[in-house]
């Protein structure tokens, strides 16, 4: 049963923000299938909406379903390349995929818009690290400690 409809008023059932919002409510209650179709009716309704392929994937991460919430991901930046945290997640799914150097490239996205962005910079560096590059890692992971001193 959809709790958010009860929440929901005055909303129509056909809005993309209904869908949403439904979809975050289910999430909350870890019915993340039931969020995921209420996603779904979200971006059958408008295709281009960032926000709800954001939603998905980040349910889809919660699942360990990595590879379709890469998918997601890239819809999230291709109608918004700007999107940081699109950019910080999708390199989190690569890097669960062991994808390290596809995830590096995302998390350099995410730095590139947000040079402060600290998850990205500690997965950066961590990453660096699996791969051998210590020295890289060492640089990236100093200036993530450095930043969250301040």
């Amino acid at each position: 049963m959809y709790i958010l409809q009860y929440c929901v008023l005055g909303k129509s059932e056909d809005s993309i923000h209904t869908w949403n919002d439904k979809g975050i409510t289910l999430g909350k209650l870890e019915k993340h299938e039931e969020a995921i179709v209420c996603f779904d009716e979200a971006i059958k309704l408008e295709p281009e909406n960032p926000k709800a392929w954001w939603n998905k994937g980040i349910t889809l991460v919660q699942q360990g379903k990595y590879e379709e919430a890469i998918v997601c991901f890239d819809e999230v930046v291709k109608w918004n390349p700007e999107h940081t945290s699109a950019w910080y997640n999708k390199g989190t799914a690569l890097a669960e995929l062991e994808r390290y150097e596809e995830a590096i490239a995302c998390y350099d996205e995410a730095i590139k818009l947000e040079p402060e962005y600290l998850l990205a910079l500690y997965g950066k560096g961590n990453l660096l690290g699996k791969l051998g590059r210590d020295e890289d890692a060492e640089q990236c992971l100093a200036k993530a400690r450095e930043l969250q001193q301040c």
